[in-house]
């Protein structure tokens, strides 16, 4: 099989839209109903890959966004423009959701700004690919539960704050939680305590009427492929699900939409699992 996408490597994690060739798919596939119509949603990593996509996804079903990121400035400003495109607000926040401080002040922020908060999407994440396990350091273990679950915690506890009856988040999970992956370990374990996160979330808050859900993607194309393998490993993402390619942020982005909106209101915490055809046991 031919590459789907030209090998191709970055040096810094979690990657960089603008330096992807080709680029992500983030355009909404469909025209907006208004399923989010007068929401605000709150979308952590949002500046490129998955978190743009939702958040163009969300923007065109009338919610205005705030996008938190790390340092990808550039990528974020893109995402602001295509937010602002669909006729809806958007902020971006530089910091690093590892940060409890940053967390407080970044959903303080958007409620000032934006006027309120209905929606939380907690997409944030890094990984770093090491093929010895006794080599993963302390250091690298730490750093990646801190953005990929400590994040979660932090966001989670301030948006609480401000959410309501029938706000939603929405949880980026991974297939690697249920398939397990020998060179992602430490990334696969954080994606796995996401689940368990989103269902003991969910039975907290469902008296609030709050509901907590998430998306397991498969394969995608993102920034953090070619910031996380090898190039060879780079043009092959995507061979090994039953598709037979690599998945486009545009085609994951709905499900998070549905998720957020009241169009699924009797389910919580339950995983979607757009992943090429990948069997999972949920």
């Amino acid at each position: 099989m031919s590459p789907q996408q030209p090998a191709q490597k970055q040096d810094r994690q979690p990657g960089r839209e603008t330096e992807m060739a080709p680029r992500p798919a983030y355009e909404p596939l469909f025209p907006g109903v208004g399923k989010l119509a007068g929401k605000v949603a709150l979308i952590s990593g949002g500046d490129s890959g998955i978190g743009r996509a939702v958040a163009a996804a969300m923007a065109r079903e009338g919610a205005d966004v705030a996008i938190l990121y790390l340092d990808e400035h550039t990528d974020a400003a893109e995402t602001m423009r295509i937010v602002e495109a669909e006729g809806r607000r958007c902020i971006a926040i530089a910091g690093d959701v590892g940060d409890p401080a940053f967390c407080r002040s970044a959903v303080d922020e958007t409620v000032q700004r934006l006027g309120r908060l209905d929606i939380l999407v907690n997409n944030a994440a890094e990984q770093h690919e090491t093929k010895d396990f006794t080599a993963i350091e302390p250091d690298q273990i730490e750093r990646t539960f801190r953005t990929n679950m400590f994040g979660m915690f932090f966001l989670t506890k301030e948006a609480l704050k401000h959410l309501g009856p029938g706000a939603a988040i929405v949880n980026s999970t991974s297939v690697t939680a249920y398939k397990g992956h020998t060179t992602l370990i430490d990334y696969a374990a954080t994606k796995g305590a996401i689940v368990s996160f989103t269902r003991s979330m969910a039975q907290l808050l469902a008296d609030k009427d709050i509901r907590v859900n998430a998306v397991a993607p498969g394969p995608i194309w993102t920034p953090l492929i070619p910031a996380s393998f090898e190039p060879e490993k780079v043009a092959k993402h995507g061979e090994s699900v039953p598709l037979g390619r690599v998945g486009q942020p545009n085609e994951v982005a709905p499900c998070y939409v549905f998720l957020a909106s009241r169009e699924s209101a009797y389910i919580t915490g339950q995983v979607l699992h757009p992943n090429g055809g990948t069997p999972v046991e949920s």
